[in-house]
């Protein structure tokens, strides 16, 4: 069975960013943040709300349409969706990024244009999505907070009741799907930089390696054809037989001239 170059080739680690692993684990980080936009989608429609009763004589007072607990529910776990969507991106990518020797030529190559874009790109992707990440976690915690406040006696009459005003979770949910995109962007953006430094350093090994088999110095053909070694002899071209021959013949042919007279 031939051997192919392939075969040859180092095999992908699971630590890798162009692995299967990668690509499943980027994929679990967005269905995590779809689900967290769909719990509070949830909470945003299950909110609590207030009617205020106004009696002749008596203060205005106010009761919860209900308890809080679904929302608060759906809130807690949009809350840990988003964290755990966060950990695995982002904990991936550090593992991945710091295992990689490709990467580690971004900092050497700080004339390249391609290298400064990739840079930019990257640093941009990563505030982005931890500023999105606070905005929406932020957010979830306050619908937590608020949520939890009335889940005893919501039923009963107060002068005060705190509300969620509309919009909060809608918001969460989509600071939620904007930092796992944003976090899939910056994967995209390190894959594409160790994918460019990786084919530009199979290419200067390519050429080292031509390199060096085209600097060693060639026998021409009729060196490598025309000398024969003789045992116990150097090597030696067969002109210089054909003369060595030639002068053994005339010493035998003047001994018998020599006897003849």
């Amino acid at each position: 069975m031939a051997v192919t170059h392939a075969d040859l080739a180092p095999s992908t680690k699971n630590s890798d960013l162009g692995s299967k692993t990668g690509a499943f684990l980027m994929v679990l980080s967005i269905l995590l943040g779809l689900f967290c936009f769909i719990l509070c989608l949830i909470a945003e429609a299950t909110r609590s709300e207030v009617t205020w009763d106004k009696g002749k004589g008596i203060e205005s007072q106010c009761k919860y349409s209900g308890s809080g607990k679904l929302p608060l529910l759906s809130s807690s776990g949009a809350f840990l969706a988003l964290a755990m969507a966060m950990i695995v991106q982002h904990a991936y990518i550090l593992i991945a990024v710091s295992k990689s020797d490709s990467l580690a030529e971004i900092g050497w190559d700080a004339d390249s244009a391609f290298a400064k874009t990739l840079s930019w790109q990257a640093g941009f992707f990563f505030v982005a999505t931890w500023v999105s990440f606070a905005v929406g976690e932020i957010l979830l915690l306050i619908g937590l907070s608020v949520e939890s406040g009335h889940l005893k006696n919501w039923s009963t009459p107060r002068p005060s009741c705190l509300i969620i005003p509309q919009g909060l979770f809608t918001s969460a949910g989509v600071s939620g799907l904007a930092t796992v995109f944003l976090a899939s962007g910056l994967y995209i953006t390190v894959l594409r930089a160790e994918t460019y430094f990786q084919e530009r350093e199979n290419t200067r090994r390519e050429i080292l390696e031509a390199s060096v088999m085209y600097a060693s110095p060639l026998t021409s053909p009729a060196e490598r054809f025309n000398m024969r070694t003789v045992p116990n002899e150097n090597p030696s071209s067969p002109r210089q037989d054909q003369n060595f021959h030639t002068l053994y013949h005339y010493l035998r042919a003047f001994d018998k001239n020599s006897s003849l007279v």
